[in-house]
């Protein structure tokens, strides 16, 4: 079950705080209309998971792909793969890191897409959700870097301005507020956390 970490008046504020984050997108390569939010959707609609994940001295793991793209970890569910599968799962594959407690939920892109069909055929259409969260992870391995995935060249831990920097690049300007939005997260040291998932 995922529940939220936020409640309305929190989550009247980080809309406020993040405006770049909550403003409706248009996500032209998958032909969805995205909107965030800290209020969580059903498991049943997650279709992709991301994690914001910090090292020991408490730096983000980034990756990077032979695009030259940097990315946080994570990516779309398999069929009948639980959330905290998939979040091991992608981990492993993309960052040679695994998670070192649960994660914590900060929030998800509802999505609609106009495509006729969904990604893959067991997944919700055409409503859908992409959840976003934060742990602590160690790197200690190489990414796994499987065939139907992102061709990892580089893993790289820094610093969150440097992280922000470094996503927002040529990109969407709203993944710098995701940034600050899991380190307000993590600085609340999860006593505001009334979530659990299994």
């Amino acid at each position: 079950m995922i529940a939220d970490l936020w409640d309305a008046a929190a989550r009247a504020e980080l809309t406020k705080r993040y405006p770049l984050l909550h403003a409706p997108q248009r996500w032209a390569w998958g032909g969805m209309d995205a909107q965030f939010s800290g209020e969580l959707p059903p498991e049943e609609l997650v279709t992709n998971i991301h994690l914001v994940g910090f090292d020991a001295e408490g730096a983000i793991v980034l990756c990077r792909d032979a695009r030259d793209h940097w990315f946080l970890p994570g990516g779309t569910r398999e069929r009948d793969e639980s959330v905290l599968d998939c979040v091991a799962r992608e981990l492993r594959e993309e960052a040679g890191a695994r998670i070192l407690g649960a994660p914590v939920w900060i929030g998800a892109h509802r999505c609609v897409t106009d495509h006729p069909k969904p990604y893959r055929p067991w997944q919700p259409h055409p409503e859908k959700a992409w959840l976003w969260g934060w742990a602590d992870v160690a790197i200690d391995s190489a990414p796994t870097n499987p065939d139907d995935g992102e061709a990892v060249v580089e893993v790289r831990a820094v610093r969150p301005t440097e992280a922000q920097r470094l996503l927002t690049q040529g990109r969407e300007p709203w993944w710098g507020e995701l940034v600050a939005l899991a380190v307000q997260a993590r600085a609340a040291g999860g006593r505001a956390v009334r979530s659990s998932i299994r």
